[in-house]
């Protein structure tokens, strides 16, 4: 494996702005996005993080991705809020999509907010942090609309998307849990990210196009197409249904088997439910519920080969925290897959190279 580039959090995010710019993006625009993908690279979620920026600007280029587009709201009926993303970027309309909902949620004390049509949303997490900042639980039932890729329980091809569900809570005194996974045993963007760089995936998440256990990862990168497993077998299948029928029908009207993969973009419908607790319990009491029992877990002595009892999103916090001290690794494969990406929009790869602290 080629040795890795280790760029600071700042100046790739600098670096990756110039990109996005280049597709004709505002500023704002530019930063949302950039941001949001070097956050899913802090915490750990490469397959999230900036590697997505090729595709996007050949999104931007085929049409199916829209520059500096907005959320509209298509129906408003107090607690229900249905809103099309514009097939906008999912960073900026996702974002757009959480404050409305977390206003009305305020308000309300509860909302269920349908999002279609919104270009890739990025690492949902990011979602389910930002209503949890707001004093608010959420969940989230994703889908994908884009070629399928993952194979429903027992069968030898792929029939949807990696389908993530999410939620977050916060919790009083202490870090919230975001419990945020794809439906998949591994999100797609990480046969992507051990293509480039040259190693396999663990055993029991992918087939080949026969429907064979394999470890290759290109059986989801490049054709003849194999598929991503479920995690949990039919667990995970069924989870990843569900999220098919909530986030892609019901949300959005639009499900995820019918596309080709001819295109680049990457549509997703999401449909969170937005819940004050304080509204609903009408005192601080289950603050107090929810400490006894976190505090309960986290004093379970670990078992051996692990340090301590973690919570969701323990990992990704403590992640962060190292690369934002070390800086974060990119393989040369996916750094020249940006360079290009920056050269198709006009934005000159010594630049992004420059900003980012490469040259």
């Amino acid at each position: 494996m080629a040795e890795m580039h280790v760029i600071a959090a700042e100046p790739l995010r600098a670096a990756m702005r110039l990109v996005v710019q280049g597709c004709g993006s505002s500023d704002a625009e530019a930063a949302a996005v950039a941001d949001n993908l070097v956050e899913a690279n802090l915490t750990g979620h490469d397959s999230h993080g900036i590697g997505m920026l090729p595709r996007y600007v050949n999104a931007v280029r085929e049409g199916g991705l829209k520059v500096n587009a907005h959320v509209r709201t298509v129906l408003d009926a107090g607690a229900l809020l249905r809103l099309d993303g514009n097939a906008g970027f999912g960073q900026v309309v996702g974002a757009e999509a959480m404050a409305l909902g977390i206003e009305r949620a305020r308000q309300l004390g509860c909302t269920i907010v349908a999002l279609g049509h919104a270009h890739h949303l990025g690492r949902i997490g990011a979602w389910a942090e930002q209503a949890v900042a707001a004093g608010l639980i959420s969940l989230h039932f994703v889908n994908v609309i884009a070629r399928p890729i993952v194979a429903p329980f027992g069968g030898a091809k792929a029939g949807f998307g990696t389908n993530p569900f999410t939620a977050g809570v916060p919790l009083k005194g202490r870090p919230p849990m975001i419990l945020d996974f794809a439906t998949s045993v591994i999100a797609q963007g990480k046969t992507r990210v051990a293509h480039n760089k040259g190693v396999p995936v663990p055993e029991g998440c992918l087939i080949d196009e026969q429907g064979r256990a394999t470890t290759d990862p290109r059986w989801t990168v490049v054709p003849p197409w194999g598929a991503l497993l479920t995690f949990g077998q039919h667990k995970g299948s069924g989870l990843a249904v569900l999220c098919e029928l909530l986030g892609g029908a019901l949300a959005a009207g639009l499900a995820g088997h019918g596309e080709d993969g001819s295109k680049q973009r990457v549509l997703n419908g999401m449909l969170t439910v937005l819940v004050d607790p304080r509204a609903l319990h009408g005192s601080e009491a289950w603050e107090a519920a929810a400490e006894d029992f976190v505090a309960s877990l986290l004093r379970i002595a670990p078992r051996e080969g692990h340090e301590q009892v973690l919570l969701a999103g323990d990992p990704e916090r403590r992640t962060r925290a190292e690369r934002l001290a070390s800086g974060l690794p990119v393989d040369p494969t996916t750094w020249r897959q940006i360079l290009d990406a920056a050269a198709s929009v006009g934005v000159a790869p010594s630049l992004v190279q420059r900003t980012a602290g490469l040259a």
